[in-house]
């Protein structure tokens, strides 16, 4: 008889295959394993669950698979090593994560959401960060971001939400604070800026839906590293515009090697795109080593 995750992995070479191509093969039973956040005092899983995939107006890919397919997903990637899962109130993700890591070791998993703080007072914050652990079911989270940085003067507009998160900070109701960047000058600013513990910023070797070019990026994220920032990278696939076998490998090579980032969020779609992914994160991170 054929074990459940054998048969999981086995059907979902079908599922995938759109985006596998016929270059996938199983994977190894090699698991992910955990890195460094800059200097956040946390330790990671090198490989973050996305759940933001064309993520807005509480909705994104994953969310859309529904609640049964989403929490597959959750639970292959727990046995896979992946404890980290990257939300966002956005992406309407809170609430299906919250649901899947039932029973989950709180100590064993990282949690980080990000938050549209645009133009908000703290009030606001510390009302919406109580309803987004509630709909997480969490006391705290690991990590909160400032969503979708998008200028070089953040910091001055985002004064009031920024002295609110650094209250729940000291409150214990988050570990690390920062922001997730969507512009070249936000970036400059996160690496130097010593509120910013955590930034997560979009970098590929093919300059697709990044901030500026992949040399530039990596430029400031290595300020940011020598900072003592914890850099996560997004968009490494390009948000799904380089899928190809040999792009889907450069990009992680890319990243790991160049990219001056920690660890990495991405957004998976089916166990199969999960194990192909996971395969080749690690054994290029061990050939880095």
């Amino acid at each position: 008889m054929i074990n459940r995750r054998k048969f999981i992995q086995t059907g979902a070479v079908v599922i995938g295959s759109g985006f596998l191509g016929s270059s996938f093969t199983l994977p190894s039973e090699t698991a992910v394993d955990r890195v460094k956040l800059g200097k956040s005092g946390l330790k990671v899983s090198r490989i973050a669950m996305g759940t933001g995939t064309v993520g807005s107006n509480r909705s994104s890919n994953q969310t859309r698979l529904g609640a049964e397919k989403f929490n597959e997903l959750v639970h292959h990637a727990y046995e896979r090593g992946i404890r980290f899962y990257d939300m966002a109130d956005g992406y309407g993700s809170q609430p299906f994560i919250g649901a899947a890591i039932k029973g989950f070791p709180r100590e064993k998993i990282t949690l980080l959401t990000k938050l549209w703080t645009h133009g908000q007072n703290a009030e606001w914050v510390k009302t919406n960060l109580d309803r987004c652990r509630k709909e997480v079911g969490t006391d705290y989270f690991d990590v909160l971001l400032m969503h979708c940085m998008m200028s070089g003067d953040w910091a001055e507009k985002q004064r009031a939400a920024m002295d609110a998160l650094y209250k729940a900070k000291q409150d214990g109701i988050v570990k690390a604070v920062g922001v997730s960047c969507h512009n070249l000058d936000a970036l400059s600013n996160a690496a130097e800026n010593p509120w910013v513990d955590v930034i997560m910023a979009r970098i590929n070797p093919f300059q697709t839906n990044m901030d500026g070019d992949p040399a530039t990026v990596c430029q400031i994220l290595g300020t940011a590293i020598k900072n003592g920032k914890g850099v996560i990278g997004m968009k490494i696939f390009g948000e799904g515009k380089h899928i190809k076998d040999d792009e889907r490998q450069a990009s992680i090579q890319f990243a790991l090697t160049k990219g001056n980032i920690n660890c990495m969020t991405l957004g998976l779609e089916s166990v199969a795109q999960m194990d192909d992914a996971i395969t080749r994160v690690m054994k290029s991170a061990k050939r880095t080593r």
